[in-house]
């Protein structure tokens, strides 16, 4: 009720302020007539005084009567139908102010029936949250199962829900003590414990802390073939300074993954870098007289590999780098020819090495 209330008081105000200004020119009019008259009826006054006091003759006093008459007889026709209100423009300020009066609360409702929503009735957070799932938003649903959680701090269920989402919402922490309670509170499958492994790590900055290390190896424990833990555990070893036992965990991981995987692109590039640091090391504890031939060797292993089908961008940039730097320039040719042919779906790659192409002078090279 008290928002109608609001919406009459603000529609009043409107048409009081379109009828304001009508309203003023009608009296200002008659005002300045009523004046005009009483400053004539002033003249005739004056003009019998000084005719009393024989300071001009009668000749002259009714001469100035007749024109004080006359400007008289002009005042009194204007005080009963002033030029400034004649019939038309009192018809004109009636219809101006009907149509103000009428008009704008009529558009007012006409725009509110578009655009408003006058059939809405008002629906709290509390009633909202009572209402079907599949009709609420997001934000909605999020903070229905939080105060669900908040009512029932034992459900693991509903952790076991909530966990993921602040996951993919960056909330670490939050996600990191969702899993813990799913896992505390119901069955500790492996991918609850692999996600508060992650969410661990994601919490501490991308650290495989120990807290983490143990939920993942739990998560491995119960699911030997789970990927998200054993990929986690690999980075683990990467960042103790086992760079060929992170390489051999990524390889049995890549050799145990379906054919489908989506993550298997991303665990082969991490797998490329980390051979060709692990390379690059030992080839740095040669002898100058036979690292020449280690890098040889290590560029013809990456180039047979490649050739057997396959290859990212990275590696097919690092092969074709390395033939170059060489002086294999054939080869590097044709190594660029066969990642054209393979990257031909991805128009960025393609770019990127017909950027490369120019950057170590293999522009002839473009087909």
């Amino acid at each position: 009720m008290l928002i109608w209330i609001i919406f009459a008081a603000m529609t009043g105000a409107a048409v009081f302020a379109l009828l304001w200004p009508l309203g003023r020119g009608r009296t200002a009019s008659f005002a300045d007539a009523a004046d005009a008259a009483s400053l004539y009826r002033d003249q005739l006054a004056e003009i019998d005084r000084d005719l009393g006091r024989r300071l001009i003759g009668p000749q002259e006093a009714e001469a100035a009567r007749a024109e004080a008459a006359r400007r008289l007889l002009r005042a009194a026709g204007n005080e009963t139908g002033p030029a400034a209100e004649t019939e038309s423009s009192l018809r004109r300020r009636r219809a101006s102010s009907a149509l103000a009066l009428s008009c704008v609360p009529l558009l007012a409702l006409v725009v509110y029936g578009a655009y408003g929503s006058p059939a809405q009735p008002d629906l709290p957070l509390a009633a909202r949250l009572k209402s079907a799932p599949d009709q609420q938003d997001f934000s909605v649903a999020l903070a229905r199962i939080e105060a669900h959680l908040a009512a029932n701090p034992t459900d693991a269920r509903g952790w076991a829900v909530i966990a993921p989402v602040y996951l993919r919402q960056g909330r670490a922490e939050d996600a990191a003590r969702a899993f813990g309670n799913a896992v505390r509170f119901g069955e500790p499958d492996a991918e609850l414990l692999a996600g508060q492994g992650e969410a661990q790590i994601l919490a501490a900055g991308g650290v495989v802390t120990a807290d983490a290390r143990e939920s993942l190896s739990r998560a491995v424990a119960r699911d030997p073939k789970n990927a998200r833990a054993r990929y986690f555990l690999a980075i683990g070893k990467e960042q103790d300074g086992d760079a060929a036992g992170a390489a051999e965990a990524l390889r049995a991981l890549i050799a145990d993954a379906p054919g489908e995987a989506g993550w298997l692109s991303m665990v082969r590039d991490r797998l490329a870098r980390l051979d060709g640091e692990t390379a690059r090391g030992a080839i740095a504890a040669l002898p100058a007289q036979d690292q020449q031939a280690a890098i040889r060797g290590m560029v013809e292993g990456l180039a047979a590999r490649l050739a057997q089908g396959g290859g990212s961008l990275d590696e097919w940039t690092r092969l074709i780098r390395s033939q170059t730097v060489l002086g294999n320039r054939a080869e590097a040719k044709a190594a660029l020819m066969t990642a054209r042919g393979r990257l031909a779906g991805d128009a960025s790659a393609l770019s990127q090495l017909d950027t490369l192409a120019s950057e170590i002078g293999l522009k002839d090279a473009a087909p």
